[in-house]
């Protein structure tokens, strides 16, 4: 796994005075590790670029002044409204300590059999955990789905990761190659029969049947 030097100064704004650190354009972090004390940190935004716009895990060659440490990017957080770097941990590294970290898992191998049919790619778990030593890290984890047909899936089972414990359900799918979704176009709606329109009821004026059929028998005896 490639190593990429990461060049920091020591921090002395902690706490709320932190923000002091981003408004001088540098984003605060801190260094920590077994059985060593934390070591506040800064470091300007684009150095950290390499490790977050990247599909690889990096070990970091850490040198802060004369000091220098091997780390891995551990967390970073995030502002919720502008969607900067704020802050960032780095996890120190010992050669003979294992050490549990997330690795992404990229797909090559180009277009799987499955997608030239027509099936739909779905790229399930981008990311596996492991553990390993520092040395056995990988920068990521191949697969290749070139052989993927429809309703074929690949599973954690399927990855090939030398010398690392893998922490994830071997059952668990990776990816799969789905049949194409089948859109179907809804029946044509069948004509309304128009209904006749109904004659209005006609209220007649006058005296109620009862009432009329009374007054018939008095013009008889008439």
């Amino acid at each position: 796994m490639a190593e990429i030097t990461l060049n920091a100064e020591l921090r002395t704004a902690t706490g709320k005075t932190a923000k002091r650190v981003r408004w001088e354009g540098k984003i605060p972090g801190v260094y920590y590790a077994h059985g060593e004390e934390n070591i506040p940190i800064q470091v300007p935004k684009l150095s950290l670029d390499p490790f977050i716009y990247t599909s690889e895990t990096h070990v970091i060659d850490l040198r802060v002044g004369d000091i220098s440490k091997k780390a891995i990017l551990r967390d970073l957080q995030f502002d919720p409204v502008t969607d900067r770097a704020i802050h960032f941990d780095l996890q120190g590294l010992r050669e003979d300590e294992e050490i549990s970290l997330d690795v992404p898992v990229v797909l090559v191998g180009g277009i799987p059999a499955g997608v030239r049919d027509g099936g739909m790619l779905q790229h399930i778990m981008h990311k596996v955990k492991i553990s390993c030593l520092p040395k056995h890290i990988p920068g990521k984890i191949e697969l290749n789905v070139s052989g993927l047909g429809i309703h074929q899936s690949m599973y954690v089972r399927d990855l090939t990761i030398p010398n690392v414990t893998v922490h994830e359900d071997p059952d668990d799918p990776v990816v799969s190659v789905v049949p194409p979704t089948v859109v179907k176009e809804a029946a044509p709606a069948e004509a309304a029969i128009a209904e006749a329109p109904k004659e209005p009821e006609v209220v007649g004026k006058g005296k109620k049947p009862e009432e009329g059929a009374e007054g018939g028998e008095a013009e008889k005896k008439k």
